[in-house]
Order: C-alpha cells, then structure tokens, then sequence
C-alpha cells in the first residue's frame, strides 16, 4: 500500500466528503488515490486561497472538518491566507501540501519550499513527515489537535516521494471527532446564581454562539433579557425575536448601542465573543463598566483580556447554556417562549426609492426567500449590509469582519453551499474583491450550485475610498479605475447575468428573477457617495487628524 492511501482512507473514515483544492505534481498521488475512493468529492478551484475560504466555511457551518490542499511551494504559500483566517475563527481544517522529494532537498529543486516555519504562525500544528510509515499516523494527529481544545487549523507537509512509498506495515489510525469542552460545575452555579440577583441584565451574542442558538433564546427568555449580537453573529437570530437589539459594534444600530449604554443595566452575559475591535466597536467601556460580567468561551485566553470579568466559564456555549437553564430550573425558573414580531411592510414602493446601497440591498432581500443564506464580502457595501438587511431565518449571514480578507465570501458561498444545498444562496461582493476570487464563479458552474452573486461595482476600493476621506480629507486618484461591466464578463463565460443601473431595472430583475442550475450574477452599477454606516468607526477615522 502506498502511504498516501492511509491518509486517504483516514478521511474516508472520518467521514471527509469534500476536499477543496488544487491538483499539482507534488500532490498528484493523493488526487490519483481518490480515484477509487467515490465518497469523498474533490472541489476543485481557481485558486488555493479561494478553496482554503471554501474548506473554512464548510468547516464552520457543517461543523466538522475542513480540508484543504495544494501543492509545495505557490500552493503552500497561498493558502497561508485561509489558514491564518481559520485560526482567527477557531475552526478545524486541515490543510497538507505537497513537497519536493526528500533527497533534492537543498538542490534548488523545483516549487521547492520548507512550508513548515510559513504555517506555524497560523495553526495550532505545522509538521513535515519524513517517515512514510508515519505519514496516517501524523495526519491523524494532526486532525486530532485541530478538533481538541480550542479547535483551529493544522497544517501537514507531505513530500511527493514520501506519499508514493510502499509501507510494509500500514496502520490506519482512528479518526477523531471534536469532543465539547465541559464547564466547570462551580463556575456554572456562581453565574447562575449572580444572573439571578440582577433583574435588567443583557446578553452579548458573539460567533461562538453559532451552534447554540435555541439555548441562548430559552435563557434569554427564562431571564427576559434582551440581547445584542456582534458584527460576526449577524444572522444567527432572527431580527423578529421581541428581545432582538440588533447589532453592536462595526456598523452596529442605534437600538444596539442604546442597550449596552443603558446604566440601569446591571449585568452581562458575553457569549462566544473574543471582545475584538469590530465587536465593541473600538473596545467601548461601556461594554461591562458597572456590570458584573460573566463570560462564556473556549479559549481562555479571551478572559480579562481587556475587560474585567466576574465569573469566566470556559466551556462549550451550548453546554454551558444548558447548565446555567438546568441551575434557573432547579429554582424554579420555567420557560415561556416568546411571540415573534411581524416584519414591517414597505411604506415606499421601489421606483419612488432613490438608486442606493442601503436601497439595493434591502429591495433585493425582499424579493428572495426568507430563507436565503448570504456571504458578505469586504468592502463599504459590508456596513450597510449589517446596518439594514434584516435577518429573517437563522443561520442566514456569514460575515468575515475578523479577518476581513477581501473576496473571500466568494469561497464561503461556494462552501456554505455544499453543506446545505436546499436553502438558496447569495454572495454580496465587490467589484475589488470580485477581481481578486471572482473566477471561482467557474467552480460553481462545475458543481451546479445556484449561487446569485451580487456585485457591487463602483469602479473603486470603496472601504479605502471612504476611510481616506475621512481619515485625511483625500483620496488618491488610483484608488479608482477605468470602470469594466463585469456582466458582459459573466456573459461570455456562459453564466446568467444582468447589470443594474437604477432602482427600476432593479425592480424589473427582483420581478423576473429566475431558478437556475448553476449561478448567476447581477452586477450593480452604482457609486454610492454617502458615507457608509459603520458607527463609532466613522468618529474614530474623522477624529484621527484632529
């Protein structure tokens, strides 16, 4: 058996069913094993930093591992990228790379690169294996350290003639599943017991609440707290759920930042949250000035980092929920769910609204599905998608403002899509970003995935334009260009498309919209002048030269 085959047959084990990547000679043998192994799918993409985006979305919402690979090398190095956005969002990939043959090592071989040191700044592991008897062995692993602990990505070199070896003794480890991290029983009874003193508490939602979502509304409901969510938990809840404030931080509501102000406020229950930047916006003291706080997360690394906390529960969200109910119940607290609002009509009808990015967004929700899934790009469109598009099913955003690594929602829809194919899907991206992964528009052909992806093109760096402006009063000229209607580009590539130029083609498009097999695009013309609404940010930026 040749060594590849047990790493292979590892994932095929663990239950691996896609692997994102690009096919080259140092990592040909592991593409040819999967020839004979039909359950696992390769997503072959453009280019390894878009299917690096694609693995960590697949790895977010399917909740399983990612996997991710290329060749030594541009390979390795461009999916530097996606493992360092992994690592900020603690999710398991698992990325391997081909390398040269070990004993050209040194000789100037070719693509040859030591990609070892490159990885370790980003993962939790970063190995080489010399040994082919070893090579199933340290993927597993590997694979291990990434869903352990605080789960995060592992990187594994593989060179070409190490894969191709015959080993006289294959062994096929254990593939091992992420086990939740369970709350310490004092912790859990302290804040249970503090929550209860204090009857106008908040609770502060972050990403790391994904998965327990239904115990975040039955607490938030045994307590009647309202709760916010950070810029990256936009889309977990529903916007209909009466104790819903809205968005704090980056592009944060007024209601959202009404809430956290409040100096009735007593207490704060911070869930899943690392308390970054853009989910305080700029680390505002309000957050917990005067509160007693308590703090629910993986990694304990997050506590007291910059706000004080009262009662640190390091475990799993959902866990940790579900015991703090339990203490609530034994008390005699009892559950009543709550009735969800009606969504508010439009007052305006499209053709009187003028032609701009909060207009666009928002008449282009209310002609899809309550059940659309959307992938946000970087750029200024991202504010006004966080202040405005409402959230109408949970589960239906994923926003990269952490890392904020420009194109790469185009991967994420791609990933996102094929954990679950039954629910549309839209890309909200840029023109800047489409120029950088807009071709992996191409592996959605190749897969049949019904992705519309939305452009918005203004024929510059929007984000950059606007943060000039405000931080210096200019802008360079070069932060525009010569203005490319991407439409005719996705024409001639054999992909739906339509350009947009105002509020009633808009309108025309959202009325005659139709279900196709693949993807589609609809690229929006407009150069939106208006400053984008990101909240504290624009005081921060306006203020640096004062």
């Amino acid at each position: 058996m040749k060594a590849v085959r047990t790493v292979v047959q590892l994932l095929l084990e663990g239950g691996v069913k896609y692997i994102f990547g690009i096919p080259a000679g140092s990592v040909n043998a592991f593409f040819d094993e999967l020839m004979d192994v039909p359950q696992i799918e390769p997503i072959i993409a453009k280019h390894e930093g878009a299917a690096a985006y694609m693995a960590t979305a697949y790895a977010k919402h399917s909740k399983s591992l990612g996997v991710c690979i290329g060749c030594s090398g541009p390979g390795s190095t461009n999916l530097i990228t996606g493992a360092a956005n992994a690592m900020r969002e603690h999710l398991p990939v698992l990325f391997l790379t081909g390398s040269v043959p070990r004993r050209t090592v040194g000789l100037n071989a070719s693509q040859e690169l030591d990609a070892v040191p490159l990885f370790q700044p980003v993962t939790k592991y970063s190995v080489s294996v010399q040994d082919p008897e070893r090579l199933g062995i340290e993927v597993a692993r590997a694979i291990q350290i990434a869903q352990s602990g605080i789960p995060g990505p592992v990187h594994v070199a593989m060179p070409i003639d190490v894969q191709l070896s015959e080993i006289t003794s294959p062994v096929i480890p254990s593939f091992t599943h992420s086990q939740p991290l369970v709350p310490d029983e004092i912790s859990i009874h302290i804040a249970a017991t503090e929550l209860l003193k204090r009857k106008r508490g908040f609770i502060f939602v972050g990403q790391g609440a994904r998965h327990a979502v239904t115990e975040l509304i039955q607490l938030a409901e045994m307590l009647n707290w309202p709760f916010v969510t950070t810029p990256q938990a936009k889309g977990l809840i529903p916007d209909s759920h009466p104790l819903h404030h809205g968005v704090f931080g980056f592009a944060g509501e007024e209601q959202a930042s009404n809430l956290v102000q409040d100096p009735e406020r007593d207490a704060v229950l911070i869930v899943g949250s690392s308390l970054g930047e853009t989910a305080t916006s700029n680390w505002n003291n309000h957050l917990t000035d005067q509160r007693y706080v308590v703090q629910i997360d993986t990694d304990s690394t997050v506590f007291n980092r910059v706000y004080k906390v009262n009662t640190p529960i390091h475990g799993d969200a959902t866990l940790s929920l579900d015991a703090i109910i339990f203490e609530l119940e034994q008390k005699g607290f009892k559950h009543k769910p709550y009735a969800h609002r009606a969504k508010d009509k439009l007052q305006s009808t499209y053709n009187e609204l003028p032609f701009n990015t909060q207009n666009v967004l928002t008449t282009l929700q209310d002609s899809l599905p309550a059940s659309t899934r959307y992938t946000i790009d970087i750029g200024e469109f991202m504010s006004y998608v966080i202040h405005y598009m409402s959230v109408r099913s949970a589960d239906s955003f994923d926003i990269n403002v952490h890392f904020g690594a420009m194109g790469s929602a185009i991967g994420s829809a791609i990933g996102w899509s094929l954990v679950d194919r039954s629910r549309p899907m839209v890309c909200v991206t840029g023109d800047g970003c489409f120029f950088m992964h807009g071709m992996e528009i191409l592996t959605a052909i190749e897969y049949q995935l019904p992705i519309v992806f939305v452009v918005m093109n203004n024929a510059r760096l929007g984000m950059v334009y606007h943060g000039h402006n405000l931080q210096y009063r200019r802008s360079h000229p070069r932060f525009e260009q010569s203005p490319i209607r991407i439409s005719d580009m996705a024409q001639a590539i054999g992909i739906p498309s339509a350009r947009v130029e105002n509020m009633e083609q808009l309108y025309e498009w959202c009325q005659n919209k139709e279900e196709y097999k693949g993807p589609s695009i609809i690229e929006v013309a407009l150069v939106d002048n208006n400053v984008p609404p990101m909240g504290d940010r624009v005081k921060f930026l306006s203020s640096f030269q004062r």
